[in-house]
């Protein structure tokens, strides 16, 4: 573990949902009732010198009750739907009190940030970059080309911390002088509290920070 305190320069999917209301379903009893009437009345009222095919009284009643068969199968998935979100609502609860790791930015009050790093295999070279909730940066740090979990202290040159708030972290990756690539660091964050938005379930983080449970990459415990 690499800690950092020394800086440099600072200057600058969806799926569509069918659901079906019980008054939908409920309207949709009634009018097969009709249907059946009419076509009893039909039956009765039909010339008899040119009668009905009895294959068109099937596929009329076979249309009608594949519809009605389809409404009702539409009211059970979104009821299960509803159940399965509870189920995700009561297991992602138990995440609260507890670090995720993930492209969040990670908030910063005084104590050090952990940061999961992946720089390019082939760099003899590589600089955390920090960020401000505005998106200047205000850091850049020289790390081991070879480490991949370090900390932030969060200290500047002079040894005092930066302000509190909300800080995004990238590395950049030379070889010989050269650059290679830039990645996002990994931060972890306490999630403080876990909320339903209709289908979906958004993590509160320390610090106001939201992010979906969707995007959470791993889970440990608070440190």
């Amino acid at each position: 573990m690499t800690e950092i305190s020394q800086t440099t320069a600072a200057t600058t999917t969806s799926t569509a949902k069918t659901t079906t209301s019980p008054t939908t379903a409920s309207a949709l009893s009634s009018d097969f009732e009709t249907f059946l009437k009419m076509l009893t009345a039909q039956m009765k009222n039909q010339d008899p010198l040119n009668p009905i095919e009895s294959t068109d009284y099937a596929v009329q009643l076979a249309t009608f009750s594949s519809v009605e068969q389809q409404v009702q199968t539409n009211t059970l998935i979104s009821a299960l739907s509803e159940q399965l979100g509870v189920i995700g609502m009561s297991q992602t609860a138990s995440w609260v009190g507890k670090e995720v790791k993930s492209e969040a930015p990670a908030y910063f009050d005084g104590n050090p940030v952990s940061l999961s790093v992946t720089p390019d295999s082939s760099a003899d070279a590589s600089y955390l970059l920090v960020r401000n909730s505005e998106g200047t940066e205000v850091q850049r740090v020289e790390i081991d080309p070879k480490e991949t979990d370090i900390t932030w202290s969060g200290m500047d040159k002079d040894g005092y911390p930066f302000s509190n708030g909300r800080y995004s972290f990238a590395i950049e990756s030379h070889s010989n002088g050269s650059f290679l690539s830039s990645s996002a660091a990994l931060t972890y964050s306490e999630v403080t509290e876990a909320r339903r938005d209709g289908g979906d379930i958004t993590l509160i983080l320390n610090g106001g920070g939201e992010i979906s449970a969707d995007d959470v990459l791993s889970l440990r415990e608070a440190r």
